[in-house]
């Protein structure tokens, strides 16, 4: 669900997207299967738990990327920026509106798309894909880029709710 951030006088703007991941969840099947066979055919006489046990942990895997690290959520507005990872909304960042400095729309190469969450004393990574993707500067030095559908109403949302404090 979106909203336009550039909502009428006292009105409040409010982004909110998300982004899937379905290479990743798809390279991880292909990945789990390629296991699988490379198991079947190497002709171990170790019984029946030497082939249960490793599908079973594959399965476990997969299950584990698709319900935790296939989708970012982020929402964008007068309480700052919130990144949701997965169905259960897990890990969570939050950004208040008081520590975003400077928010932009940056082009990711797909080189530097870090395929899930990344972290780093100076910057933290939430990316899917490349292309238009958010950036945000903290008063702190943090560099924060995140992956969403709509970049530039992302953005919108930040400088709108900015502008409002300002006042």
């Amino acid at each position: 669900m979106n909203t336009s951030p550039f909502a009428g006088d006292g009105a409040l703007a409010v982004y909110t997207g998300r982004t899937m991941s379905w290479a990743a969840v798809a390279s991880s099947c292909f990945s789990a299967v390629l296991l699988v066979i490379l198991a079947l055919s190497s002709g171990s006489s170790g019984g029946a738990l030497l082939v249960v046990l490793p599908l079973l942990l594959i399965a476990i895997g997969v299950l584990l990327e698709v319900v935790t690290a296939s989708s970012v959520r982020a929402t964008a507005g007068p309480n700052g920026f919130t990144i949701r990872w997965g169905w259960f909304g897990w890990p969570r960042c939050s950004y208040p509106l008081e520590q975003i400095e400077r928010a932009e729309v940056i082009d990711l190469p797909w080189w530097r798309v870090s395929w899930g969450l990344w972290w780093s004393p100076k910057r933290t990574s939430c990316t899917l894909r490349g292309g238009p993707t958010v950036r945000l500067t903290l008063s702190n030095g943090r560099i924060v880029t995140v992956t969403v559908p709509e970049p530039a109403a992302a953005v919108a949302s930040i400088q709108a709710a900015k502008a409002r404090c300002d006042r």
